[in-house]
């Protein structure tokens, strides 16, 4: 097929996530806030749709929780931007969440409200983790201007169509961005899962993986992400939390 031929999903994909972008748009003009945090939800063939609820309603739980909450509120007059997404195939992103600034808590009630009412769009395609990262990038395009911008990648296996994560990171401009990763077990055996985020998703200062041993323990290991998240900390190869 050739060189050229190779790179036409990935411009297609980079087409495709900027025409997505303005599904994300905040209303106005940017406001200022401390962190930009786009979360990516798995939605692949292997997330039956129990498991799917539970990871809705996990983000929703982790969200209200009065800890993640005082997170949020941190700094008055400093919010920060949520969005979130759901993703599978090469084809297979929808947003769940537009750009929120969270400046209270009735905000952070209303985005938890909005994430745990969403409904799946697929449930048949595979794993394109590179086109998910791709999708990111254009969805970062249209957030408010932050000191910080974060994706937290959440996925219960490995990139298995399409292009790799590697390559979205070479062809769509996700530089200044930092990348986690929840890696959710049951499909694939958890440290290898793990292993495998760390490897090859987590990027840029501070990134970490962390692991749910299944999706019943998922918004504990959501809620732990985000407090590490919020508060600009990063996780150290034995799993303790360090400055």
């Amino acid at each position: 097929m050739g060189q050229h031929a190779e790179h036409r999903p990935l411009v297609s994909a980079w087409a495709k996530a900027a025409v997505l972008a303005a599904l994300f748009a905040l209303p106005g003009p940017a406001l200022a806030c401390r962190l930009a945090l786009l979360l990516a939800l798995d939605v692949s063939s292997s997330v039956d749709s129990r498991e799917d609820r539970l990871q809705r309603a996990g983000l929703a739980a982790a969200l209200l929780d009065p800890k993640v909450q005082s997170a949020f509120l941190a700094i008055p007059g400093e919010p920060v931007a949520l969005a979130a997404f759901e993703w599978s195939g090469k084809s297979q992103q929808h947003p769940v969440l537009g750009w929120t600034l969270i400046e209270g808590a009735g905000d952070l009630l209303r985005a938890a409200e909005t994430i745990e009412a969403s409904e799946r769009r697929q449930d048949a395609f595979p794993t394109a983790l590179g086109y998910a990262l791709g999708h990111a990038a254009g969805v970062f395009q249209s957030a408010p201007s932050c000191g910080r911008r974060a994706l937290d990648v959440s996925g219960d296996g490995v990139n298995n169509h399409g292009f790799k994560p590697v390559h979205a990171y070479r062809h769509f401009p996700l530089d200044g961005i930092t990348v986690n990763a929840l890696a959710i077990g049951g499909s694939v055996p958890t440290d290898y899962l793990l292993s495998y985020f760390e490897r090859e998703v987590i990027r840029g200062p501070g990134a970490f993986a962390i692991e749910a041993a299944d999706y019943d323990d998922f918004a504990r290991a959501m809620k732990r992400k985000l407090l590490l998240e919020l508060s600009d900390r990063v996780v150290s190869d034995a799993g303790e939390a360090r400055p």
